[in-house]
């Protein structure tokens, strides 16, 4: 695996970071804090933000932004994490497929759209420095880490529909084999051309292709085969 395609994969395991901007009260200081966060079909961080919050005010000055996300738990110097420097931008969301998406993954987001002066807002990434471990630093490129062009996020809902009406047990399956969790219920909330995710009686829970899928035949092929190890392990 190219350390572009390492650096995504480890985005996508991780739902929140540290987003900062470029202060504007307090001009040229970098502004952070702790934020959820879904990546689009162009593997970007998507961020819900209010109007009213410091970050908007900071990116309509100045578009630069930062996310870092890293490992919980134990030592976070010894640990995995990455920053992903970019300019951040208003999502342009026709047709709602993003906000769906971004609820999926966040449904008690939904009373924040209500309220009407909440927004999507995407970093367009320019470089990314991943560290996967003591030594193994790397700065990579923005496309390096770019996902290959794919046709599934046109596929996204129809899929997730399908595996939660008729594949659902395989989907419970894949968690026993693949986490080691024996849950009750299991739902696919997003799918991906590296693999998808699954809310696990309320845990998200990442499962990995081995290799990229860029169309539904594709991802189907590897759905069945996570699907078929899952059962023959049981």
């Amino acid at each position: 695996m190219s350390a572009g395609a390492e650096a995504r994969q480890y985005l996508r395991h991780h739902r929140s970071g540290v987003l900062s901007t470029i202060s504007k009260k307090l001009a040229g200081y970098p502004f952070g804090s702790v934020t959820p966060f879904v990546l689009d079909d162009a593997a970007r961080p998507v961020v819900l933000v209010s109007r009213l919050a410091e970050h908007t005010k900071n990116i309509e000055a100045d578009p630069r932004a930062s996310l870092i996300v890293a490992d919980a738990g134990g030592d976070v110097q010894a640990g995995a994490r990455l920053t992903l420097l970019g300019e951040a931008a208003r999502a342009h969301d026709e047709g709602g497929a993003l906000r769906a998406r971004y609820l999926r993954y966040f449904p008690d987001a939904g009373r924040l759209f209500e309220l009407g002066d909440f927004s999507l807002f995407y970093i367009e990434p320019r470089l990314l420095r991943f560290i996967g471990g003591f030594g193994d630093i790397k700065w990579i490129g923005a496309e390096a880490c770019a996902p290959p062009a794919s046709r599934l996020a046109a596929r996204e809902e129809d899929i997730l529909a399908h595996m939660n009406a008729d594949h659902a047990h395989d989907l419970l399956d894949c968690c026993r084999h693949w986490h080691g969790r024996t849950v009750r219920e299991a739902r696919m909330i997003g799918i991906d051309c590296d693999g998808f995710d699954v809310r696990a009686d309320g845990e998200v829970l990442r499962f990995d292709f081995e290799q990229p899928a860029t169309d539904a035949a594709q991802a189907r092929e590897a759905l069945v085969t996570l699907a078929r190890t899952a059962r023959s392990s049981a």
